[in-house]
């Protein structure tokens, strides 16, 4: 058989960030192709809302209402819902950023971004892996940016951050492919999400972003999710360590 699957049946998926913007974008495409969902974000109600959207789709959804810095607790509750039961897909999609310039960053807006975009993210992709690695199999997807591998203006620590996850989704993948785990990576453009929803609101800014984009339009969530599911199927097996932009063709040329 030569058309590789990427059906996701009967598979279970975490997804940090859940609830908005690309996590339930993702989350909601994994239930579409089959998976069962554990949901993880900050507001119960918003948790509770997405859970009744993927059990429309007839899959299992289950909740963790913390944040992402409280990765210990995220790890426990991980065990406690799902026992012993393998991982198949782990998204680290939970994000923040704050738009200072350079000179303006404070310590704490520094602490704040790499504690929730970096630390967080690799401890729970290192939990996620010895999960993995007891089955020889599993699918970790760290979602960067754009910004993780050109300058863009403001958001400097943020860009460190995300070009840090495509070092680590590389050293990653370097150590765990010998248990059979994958470790690739997403870089978004812009997407209508609550973290680029007041830059979007500018004309001028908008028209800055398609004169720069090939495609000369903003992406979809749909588009960006099809990737997901890509890199979380069958049909990704012999992928690993990479970064795919999904960004209308922007990174051809950079900012």
């Amino acid at each position: 058989m030569y058309l590789p699957s990427f059906n996701l049946e009967g598979k279970l998926a975490v997804v940090t960030g859940s609830t908005k913007g690309i996590g339930r974008a993702i989350a909601l495409a994994y239930a579409e192709a089959g998976a069962n969902v554990i949901l993880i974000s900050r507001t119960e109600t918003e948790l509770l809302r997405v859970k009744s959207e993927i059990e429309a789709y007839g899959r299992k959804a289950y909740t963790i209402c913390s944040d992402v810095k409280d990765y210990s607790y995220i790890i426990e509750q991980v065990d406690f819902i799902i026992g012993q039961t393998p991982i198949d897909i782990w998204v680290n999609n939970a994000g923040m950023n704050i738009r200072s310039e350079a000179l303006d960053v404070t310590e704490d807006e520094w602490d704040r971004i790499v504690d929730i975009n970096m630390k967080s993210s690799f401890f729970l992709a290192q939990a996620a892996a010895k999960r993995m690695k007891n089955y020889k199999q599993g699918k970790i997807i760290n979602i960067s940016s754009v910004g993780g591998h050109v300058a863009l203006p403001t958001g400097v620590v943020y860009a460190m951050t995300k070009s840090a996850l495509i070092q680590m989704t590389k050293n990653l993948a370097m150590e765990c492919g010998k248990y059979g785990i994958n470790v690739n990576a997403i870089g978004p453009w812009y997407f209508p999400t609550s973290l680029t929803e007041k830059l979007l609101e500018d004309k001028q800014y908008v028209s800055d972003i398609l004169s720069r984009t090939p495609l000369n339009r903003l992406g979809k969530l749909e588009e960006l999710a099809g990737t997901a599911v890509f890199l979380g199927s069958e049909a990704s097996n012999y992928i690993t360590g990479q970064t795919i932009f999904v960004d209308g063709g922007m990174t051809i040329y950079g900012f």
